[in-house]
């Protein structure tokens, strides 16, 4: 029966979806392109803005040419640095705080996907003064228009330019969860690859990694449409083609510049046709651990990919062919083995292990509870896992 209850809750979003008022963010592309940031944000007649992002991005400096242009443009900004990693409902309230304090009319987030989920969660702060943030948990709590809001990633993975969706961690409860709500998609994105060149490595490879399980969650549930498949397949391409590449030779614009495209259309497909099992594991892991989102999902896909069996050979044999590792001589059954093994040699080449190893036995109960919940009823993945699946789960990842 509560099966039923679900697939019948994911029918009901799948009859709705194309009524809901979907959108995308105005790009600004290309190498180069934050430099035309501020003449945008100034002709909007936006003359003070806060600027979201980390204390590791102030300290190198990566923000210097955006001071110096919106100064020229006549737009005053204030920054705020505390996000960290897994942002926090302090850091939002921090930030908030400095927003209102400093009059601020626009918001723009500039880094990975710790301070760009931040300043999506002040902005529904913002939005709305009368709710708190773990009143917004879910979906469609807000339901009100943000300030501006300008998604500056300075990494290639989360999608978060271009998502309804804001993670948050609540440090007093170790929960780890999202705001989901179409309000939250950001007004405008640049994907400037000249920011992405100096990732480490490991970096590189975790939010690569985390663009790839996007596109095949997006794709192997029951909620994708032509639209959501089409960009997963672009984005596996992308990802098989460019990461390695990537992450061996971080100063290949080409390569940067393609794994911004394959995040971003990861990003627009999930945001449209969800995630699964792997992201409701992961979101535990960082709750409890702060362990890397990205790292998390790059470990838990294969696994979850392996568990789910016969389900989603035919969805895996399609995104072997569109990476170009499927064989005509082998059957689909084969091919989707194929496209698991794959994704297992790529962690291997990104040095990324095969088994995490914080994982307490006494936090499995608590972690299977919320990913349970998380996943259920909303995740339209293609095979509903009991409670007993998910320890299942914890203990093949569990090093």
């Amino acid at each position: 029966m509560y099966k039923l209850y679900c697939r019948t809750s994911q029918l009901m979003f799948r009859v709705v979806a194309p009524i809901l008022p979907w959108r995308k963010p105005e790009l600004l592309e290309g190498v180069g392109s934050l430099s035309r940031l501020p003449k945008l944000i100034a002709d909007k007649d936006i003359h003070r803005v806060l600027i979201v992002t980390d204390q590791g991005i102030t300290s190198t400096g990566l923000m210097d040419s955006l001071l110096a242009g919106l100064q020229t443009a006549g737009v005053d900004c204030i920054v705020y640095d505390k996000t960290i990693p897994n942002p926090t409902i302090e850091n939002i309230e921090e930030a908030l705080q400095l927003y209102h304090q400093s009059r601020c009319q626009g918001i723009i987030a500039f880094g990975g996907g710790s301070p760009l989920d931040c300043a999506k969660g002040l902005g529904a702060r913002v939005a709305r003064p009368d709710k708190s943030i773990p009143q917004m948990k879910g979906q469609l709590k807000v339901r009100k228009k943000l300030p501006p809001l300008f998604a500056v990633p300075t990494t290639a993975g989360t999608g978060s330019e271009a998502t309804v969706a804001a993670v948050i961690s609540n440090s007093e409860t170790q929960e780890k969860y999202a705001i989901n709500d179409f309000s939250l998609i950001p007004h405008h994105a640049v994907l400037d690859p000249l920011l992405t060149l100096n990732l480490p490595p490991a970096i590189t490879a975790a939010t690569g990694m985390d663009a790839l399980t996007h596109a095949i969650e997006s794709y192997i549930g029951k909620s994708s449409t032509a639209e959501t498949r089409d960009c997963s397949r672009k984005a596996v391409k992308l990802v098989f083609e460019n990461l390695p590449e990537a992450y061996q030779n971080g100063q290949n614009i080409s390569a940067r510049d393609n794994m911004q495209k394959a995040a971003y259309l990861a990003g627009v497909a999930f945001t449209r046709a969800y995630v699964g099992y792997v992201h409701a594991i992961a979101h535990t892991l960082g709750g409890f651990y702060s362990f890397p989102h990205g790292q998390a999902n790059a470990i838990i896909l294969p696994y979850v990919l392996e568990y789910y069996g016969d389900r989603i050979h035919k969805e895996l044999a399609e995104l072997a062919e569109a990476a170009g590792i499927a064989s005509e001589g082998l059957s689909i059954k084969e091919n989707a083995f194929r496209f698991i093994e794959e994704i297992k040699k790529l962690n291997k080449t990104l040095s990324i292990p095969d088994k995490i190893p914080c994982i307490a036995d006494c936090d499995i109960p608590t972690m299977v509870e919320r990913a349970f919940q998380e996943a259920n009823p909303l995740y339209p993945v293609p095979k509903i896992l009991d409670k007993n699946d998910l320890f299942q789960l914890y203990h093949l990842i569990k090093a």
